[in-house]
């Protein structure tokens, strides 16, 4: 069999796993949320409340999609015309064309370009997320922050970069398989990697302090059967006023970690709802769950860029010989960009139905539908969320249930459990 039909058969193949996986791991059947208590739930929200969320995520709403369309028609640009391989060559002569130097100085050039042009819609954003009283960063802080995100993702583009025209060199028939692999060993690192080394780039992290509050947490983290490292406090009043919580890292890097502004902003029943939830990803395992799913997809995304890269149309409008070539790097990343997009509606729906069987764990855990709501309630005001948005925005891009859907689900709870 060819290289190819081995690709094929791959491909084929990991794409059946990867199904078989979301059919295992994502709970497709959710707790209930009728929507009769949802208009409910709506109705009993303060309606300057609403209003203000409404008002807010429609300010946000038009720049967010041009920045996506603009972002799509510059990858399209660089990746289907010659436009971007002229680029990489561009970049590479002053060191002789190397190949070491197209694929990394000039992939990072091709990924720069297409970050400066959407640049002006992540500063019209900043200005929104001030406007309304968000957003406690200030220019000059929203300036760092954005040249240390560009500063570790070139740090870990250029490593990927490199591995990969690295491996195309050494095995020229079969690098699509090493590729694979590396992009799936990749996305497995970086799972145990960020939460170490890279979050305490962008925040400073110190264990709760000792009292009740944190007695209570750990308390409620061993009687769930939940190993967790510590449950640490960011500094995120320093750049928003928005109150949140998550849980990181895999095994010995696994930590729970809370939002100071949720500690000023929440009753210590609150913060515990809000824990108890980031308790039920780690009781069920969906950092591991989606580290797995995402070394899977990371390694059918290779295979596929193989498959449809060796396409004549496709190379010739990019103007290159070979998808191997690392002046074709603009051309994977368009058609990366594309699948992105097509791949976020299925992506946002298995992100809600975990976030939901996170809240039924919570629920289970405190036994407190009250505080739940009530945390819902805040969640929403603080971070000006809309409690029921547009259901086409809902369906395409919402990682978690709306507002209204986890109150319906929490009075739900409270009739069946008679609480």
């Amino acid at each position: 069999m060819t290289p190819r039909g081995w690709a094929l058969l791959t491909l084929a193949g990991l794409t059946v796993a990867l199904v078989v996986l979301a059919a295992l791991l994502i709970p497709w059947h959710r707790p209930p949320a009728p929507r009769a208590d949802q208009l409910a739930a709506l109705g009993d929200l303060p309606a300057e409340q609403v209003a203000k969320g409404r008002e807010f995520r429609a300010a946000l709403r038009p720049g967010g999609y041009t920045a996506l369309a603009v972002g799509l028609l510059v990858a399209l640009a660089l990746g289907l015309t010659p436009l971007g391989s002229r680029l990489i060559e561009l970049v590479a002569r002053p060191f002789g064309g190397h190949w070491a130097a197209q694929a990394v100085l000039g992939g990072l050039a091709v990924v720069l370009v297409a970050d400066l042009v959407t640049l002006p819609f992540a500063a019209w954003r900043q200005s929104v997320l001030t406007r309304y009283g968000l957003s406690t960063n200030g220019w000059s802080g929203w300036a760092v922050d954005l040249l240390k995100s560009y500063a570790v993702s070139a740090v870990i583009g250029a490593v990927a970069l490199f591995g990969f025209y690295a491996v195309i060199r050494l095995a020229p028939r079969w690098w699509w398989a090493f590729g694979a692999g590396g992009a799936a060993l990749l996305v497995v690192l970086l799972s145990f990697v960020l939460p170490v080394l890279v979050e305490p780039v962008f925040n400073r992290f110190t264990p709760m302090e000792q009292g009740q509050l944190r007695t209570e947490l750990m308390s409620m983290a061993a009687r769930d059967g939940v190993p967790v490292r510590d449950v640490l406090v960011a500094d995120a009043s320093r750049r928003t006023k928005a109150v949140n919580a998550y849980v990181s890292g895999l095994g010995p890097t696994r930590r729970v970690v809370v939002y100071d502004t949720l500690l000023t902003e929440a009753t210590p029943a609150e913060v515990t709802a809000v824990v108890a939830h980031e308790l039920g990803h780690a009781k069920d395992s969906d950092v591991a769950a989606g580290t797995l799913t995402g070394a899977l997809g990371a390694a059918a995304a290779v295979v596929a860029l193989y498959l449809l890269g060796s396409w004549g149309p496709l190379l010739r409008l990019a103007g290159v010989d070979s998808v191997a070539q690392p002046s074709a790097f603009p051309l994977l990343l368009a058609l990366v960009t594309v699948a992105g997009l097509i791949a976020a509606p299925v992506q946002a729906l298995m992100s809600r139905r975990v976030e939901a069987r996170a809240d039924a764990h919570a629920l289970a855990l405190t036994r407190d539908p009250e505080a739940f709501e009530s945390m819902q309630r805040r969640l929403g005001s603080v971070n000006l969320g809309d409690p029921d948005p547009p259901r086409w925005e809902y369906l395409y891009s919402a990682s978690h249930p709306s507002t209204v859907e986890r109150i319906a689900a929490a009075r739900a709870y409270a009739r069946e459990s008679g609480r």
